[in-house]
């Protein structure tokens, strides 16, 4: 598992500024739930001073991704326009008190999504189709001009970083040739001012879990939110676990809250982080 600061999970169990802003003016969309990570943020900006007012988001992915947002939207509000712009990557991290390396590419996808609104605002178009460079990681729709980008704001050496960094390499792996002449040309234009770093060594894929770990990686996550969910006189119980469909049976003050909703996807974003991989967390009694 990985180590999260404390400010990244206060911003995971108690998100700010969750949800779309009324009347926004600038919306930005970024990423694709197919690929893991999705998020659409929404801005309200006064338009005689260009001060972004509220700002709000709504996410699908894991922990880190809802930290992430949550962070983004309180450091953008009071900003004008072109002091959002500034906010890189790292700054959001910085914000969280620092990411594990493996999902910094939870704060690209802020970025991106804040630049994607803010062009909205401006009745521009936010470029990222892949016409501006070549298609490089085909699994995660990444392309060339993104891995240099990211490459060049972040320092990164290494093909693992850049995985970290924009999940580029982290599927087939059929890219990494692509993302190395990538790292090459830009270490090779550092290298005329300073001598290029070493690069890191490649990473391994963990090993995939049988049915039964998933089941006890779930039952374990479960039981590290029940304390929070019976400090409200609430509880979770594990039904069963049908391929990536996880069913569950919300009891005590959850039964019929209003909240119940949220509180699923909050279950279903810590079950996605703690097992890797994509699963849909569904009230037992829904199952057909």
């Amino acid at each position: 598992m990985w180590e999260y600061s404390e400010k990244v999970q206060e911003h995971f169990f108690n998100p700010k500024n969750a949800g779309a802003v009324d009347d926004a003016n600038g919306i930005g969309e970024v990423g694709s739930i197919s690929c893991g990570d999705a998020l659409r943020l929404t801005l309200k900006v006064d338009p005689e001073s260009d001060v972004i007012l509220e700002a709000g988001f709504q996410t699908f992915g894991c922990g880190s991704a809802i930290a992430s947002s949550s962070a983004l939207t309180e450091m953008v509000k009071g900003k004008t326009l072109d002091e959002a712009l500034a906010i890189t990557n790292q700054d959001i991290a910085d914000y969280l008190d620092g990411l594990p390396p493996e999902k910094m590419h939870c704060s690209v996808m802020g970025r991106e999504a804040l630049q994607a609104a803010i062009a909205n605002y401006r009745g521009e178009v936010w470029e990222d189709d892949h016409e501006e460079g070549a298609l490089i990681c085909k699994c995660f729709a990444i392309d060339a001009v993104m891995i240099e980008e990211v490459v060049r704001a972040n320092g990164l050496t290494s093909v693992e970083q850049v995985t970290h960094y924009t999940k580029a390499g982290g599927g087939c792996s059929s890219c990494h040739e692509g993302i190395e002449e990538i790292l090459a040309k830009v270490v090779a234009e550092r290298a005329e001012a300073a001598p290029a770093p070493s690069a890191a060594p490649a990473a391994t894929a963990p090993p995939r879990m049988t049915n039964l770990q998933r089941i006890r990686r779930i039952e374990e996550t479960l039981e590290q939110l029940r304390p929070r969910l019976q400090a409200d006189h609430g509880d979770v119980e594990l039904v069963d676990v049908d391929g990536n469909t996880v069913y569950v049976n919300l009891t005590g003050a959850c039964t019929g809250c209003q909240m119940a909703g949220m509180t699923l996807q909050g279950i279903q974003a810590q079950l996605v982080e703690a097992l890797g991989e994509l699963v849909r967390v569904v009230p037992a009694g829904a199952r057909q």
